[in-house]
């Protein structure tokens, strides 16, 4: 079972996926792990899950660990589909508890309110981890080496 966790094909398409979606995925666990760019820090981003938003606090923490650590497993190719699967699950938790009464379109103009956003952005990130879900690392992936 492990070995078909890890397999996948040496393939460039897998590789530049994984890399993007960390690229655009680490900055928004660094808002919320260490307080970069903006954000709350641990603790600030915590209190707010787990009061506001009213999340159990294992599900926050899993939040944090899948936006932080993921997009770290992801630049490395370890554990590549358990990372999509958790980045998945916090996209698809982040469009039906924030983005979906906002609508599809992000808020280019700059109309609504700051952090009313639709949920495109979110759809995106959910088709690359489909991706990665099926095709695994790709090239220069430490699953790959692992799994030979």
């Amino acid at each position: 079972m492990l070995t078909a966790l890890l397999h996948t094909h040496a393939d460039w398409a897998s590789l530049v996926l994984r890399l993007v979606l960390a690229l655009v995925i680490f900055p928004h666990g660094a808002q919320k792990v260490l307080g970069w760019f903006g954000g709350y820090g641990y603790t600030g981003t915590m209190q707010y899950f787990t009061t506001q938003a009213g999340l159990p606090t294992p599900v926050a923490f899993t939040v944090l660990l899948a936006e932080f650590v993921g997009p770290i497993a992801l630049v490395a190719g370890f554990g590549t589909r358990l990372a999509a699967l958790l980045i998945a699950a916090v996209m698809i938790g982040a469009i039906f508890k924030v983005h979906k009464g906002v609508g599809f379109f992000m808020n280019w103009t700059g109309s609504r309110q700051a952090g009313q956003e639709g949920y495109e952005y979110h759809l995106l990130a959910l088709a690359i981890c489909a991706a990665l879900l099926v095709t695994g690392g790709g090239a220069f992936s430490v699953d790959g080496l692992l799994a030979r």
